[in-house]
């Protein structure tokens, strides 16, 4: 049988390279029209196809022949000159073009992108799709912080360069509506940032308990079964938002809790045995803002004795009011991570030293849950975090590096002045225009940029738009993109997921690009996925009493089963004044010792004395230092090795909050 004789393998190959390569005409076009942003560009389109597909398609960038630099555009609107599309002739088309800088070369011949126009286009100026070595000088970024989160859309084997000082230096904003990727951006830049600046702390405000799962390696999880956010770190406005639960404030009662809790404070640095304790009235530096602890049975005291002496109904009825409110919130068991300790202590130190990690301890980032906490006081939390993130900085002399994160920010920013929480208004605004200054830094995150508040978020100069089909929200960016580049405001109805348009501080120029794809064992809601994806061969029958039983009473149902991390619950309603014990206290009543579940504590606690398994947000030290005292009579002289600097250091920067005038 004849068989006929295979080709040699290598010599098929060093034809196939010796073969002419499919003529390529990059000259595309000539220039027709040209005005101060825009261009229009006339081209041939040849029957058949001949021309690669690509070299017309909006999005992507083409440059202009313009004297010896190269004018760069962005197309986004191609037509055809005439009504119908001819398959056997050429077609005549016209590209419009938003031009956004122009390219030259250095001495040593490399391409160097410039923002600017130093000259135009001329009429008949030959338009050409854009060399790869002159679209990696246009999004090429020398800063020494700069980190790829991705690659070009228009080409995929560029990165896409942020700079992660200018991000955090000048705030930043994810938008982007439900279901499009913004979660796993924000957790994709968290983690570059973690990478890049290990002396920057994040506190992530996660109102739907989705990012614990994005960083089980680098953060701790603050909840409402392990918080302890002290009711006197309230100050006033947020301790009335509290009382009234979000309801108008009645102004005699707000008076009468300005005037008592200083002189429950001034009781409270005396001891409590009321020797030291000033005149009502003259409570030197200490103010209803002052963050000194107090006990809710003194202030209750006060308000019965200034009853007493009182004869006026209508006043004796405003303090029976108050009364009442301090008691409910007191025993609402959805307050105990303000009101449940057994004891008064002064822990602030604890406190701040955990939620804002100093230190770290190898993990930076604290996911701050609040679907847990009663939503007519979220604000006020949300207003406390923010307050003392800010406040913290500025007393460290920028020492103390956070950047908040604030996701859903519309609720606690909205557009409308008259909504919302006007002391969380002013925490995360304060920091939006003076937190750059101190080391304080703002990332907010939103599905609704609409609703947000134009002020604050004109202040974040990095943007990251990802798809927005609503005309409002567009608006909204339109209006944030410098002029040179709104046309890619035209494409965010369309993005796919995960893709984005970076624009501002952090990127060279603006740009459309695909975000990084991140491991499914660290996406966020990975958590809340695995309880809701029940197999096919069937979940289990729901207990539906054992069910309601839980909602009724979640913290028995937790107590009966223990969770893995050791967190135990609070069973029992707290008294006036009364706060539950720490995690280490519970622990050691049922004959285990086991570690914060949040994240390791340092063998030696950073601030206050006691033993190494000391609990969270405890300090059973002496509140008040005998300076005239020898040191080794000193009822705070210490019986282990000489803490760490960073011991001292924190308690001088606790003092210098305490002795400023809140006021």
């Amino acid at each position: 049988m004849y068989r006929k004789e295979q080709p040699d393998p290598g010599e098929a190959q060093l034809a196939k390279e010796r073969a002419p390569l499919p003529r390529r005409n990059r000259t595309e076009g000539h220039v027709i029209e040209c005005d101060g942003n825009r261009a229009v560009i006339s081209a041939d389109v040849e029957p058949g196809g001949a021309v690669s597909e690509d070299y017309w398609s909006v999005g992507t960038l083409i440059t202009i022949r313009a004297d010896s630099r190269r004018t760069v555009g962005m197309l986004y609107q191609i037509e055809s000159v005439e009504q119908f599309w001819q398959s056997k002739t050429p077609n005549k088309v016209r590209l419009h073009v938003e031009l956004v800088g122009e390219i030259g070369d250095d001495a040593d011949g490399r391409p160097v992108f410039n923002g600017g126009l130093s000259s135009y286009p001329h009429l008949g100026a030959a338009a050409h799709r854009i060399r790869n070595a002159d679209l990696q000088a246009i999004f090429a970024n020398t800063d020494p912080s700069a980190v790829s989160v991705g690659a070009l859309s228009q080409s995929r084997d560029i990165d896409a360069m942020v700079s992660i000082n200018s991000m955090i230096s000048r705030h930043f904003a994810v938008v982007g509506t439900t279901g499009v990727g913004k979660s796993t951006t924000v957790s994709l830049l968290v983690r570059k940032l973690v990478a890049t600046r290990s002396d920057v702390g994040i506190l992530v405000l996660d109102p739907h308990n989705e990012f614990a799962s994005a960083f089980p390696d680098i953060s701790v999880k603050i909840d409402d079964t392990n918080l302890d956010l002290p009711f006197w770190l309230f100050r006033l406005e947020e301790f009335v938002e509290v009382l009234f639960r979000g309801r108008p404030a009645e102004p005699e009662e707000v008076d009468i809790l300005r005037d008592l809790i200083p002189e429950a404070k001034q009781k409270f640095k005396a001891g409590g045995t009321g020797r030291g304790a000033r005149k009502p009235g003259a409570h030197g530096n200490i103010t209803a803002d002052t963050p000194i602890p107090y006990r809710v049975s003194d202030l209750l005291a006060l308000i019965d004795h200034r009853m007493g002496k009182l004869d006026g109904r209508e006043a004796r009825s405003a303090l029976k009011s108050l009364a009442a409110r301090i008691n409910a919130a007191v025993h609402d068991p959805r307050y105990r991570f303000m009101f449940a300790h057994k004891t008064i202590v002064d822990n602030l130190a604890e406190v701040l030293s955990h939620i804002y990690r100093v230190p770290a301890d190898g993990k930076p980032v604290t996911i701050f849950q609040l679907n847990g906490i009663p939503s007519e006081v979220v604000n006020a939390v949300v207003s406390v975090l923010c307050r003392l993130a800010f406040e913290m900085s500025v007393w460290s002399k920028a020492r103390i590096k956070t950047v908040v994160l604030c996701e859903e920010a519309h609720r606690y920013i909205p557009a409308d002045v008259g909504a919302g929480f006007g002391p969380t208004r002013a925490a995360i605004a304060r920091i939006a225009k003076e937190g750059r200054k101190y080391g304080v830094s703002l990332g907010i995150i939103t599905q609704r940029p609409s609703e947000l508040d134009p002020t604050i978020l004109s202040q974040c100069n990095t943007m990251f738009a990802m798809r927005l089909g609503n005309d409002a929200d567009q608006q909204i960016m339109r209006k944030a993109i410098t002029g040179a580049s709104r046309s890619y405001i035209n494409f965010l109805p369309s993005l796919a997921n995960r893709e984005a348009i970076a624009f501002g501080q952090g990127v060279s120029t603006p740009m459309r690009l695909m975000v990084e794809a991140v491991a499914d064992d660290c996406l966020p809601g990975n958590e809340l996925r695995s309880h809701t994806e029940v197999e096919a061969d069937g979940g289990g029958a729901v207990d539906m009493a054992a069910l309601l039983q839980t909602i009724r009473d979640p913290a028995e149902a937790l107590t009966d089963a223990e969770t893995d991390d050791g967190l135990a619950v609070y069973a029992e309603t707290a008294a006036v004044g009364e706060q539950r014990p720490s995690v280490s206290a519970r622990h050691s009543a049922a004959g285990t010792r086991e570690p914060m579940p949040a994240g390791p504590m340092p063998a030696e606690p950073v601030i206050g004395a006691g033993d190494a398994h000391a609990g969270l947000f405890t300090y059973e030290g002496p509140l008040r230092r005998d300076r005239d005292k020898p040191a080794h009579r000193r009822s705070d002289a210490p019986t282990s090795p000489k803490r760490p600097e960073t011991s001292g250091s924190s308690r001088d920067l606790i003092s210098r909050f305490r002795t400023r005038d809140k006021d």
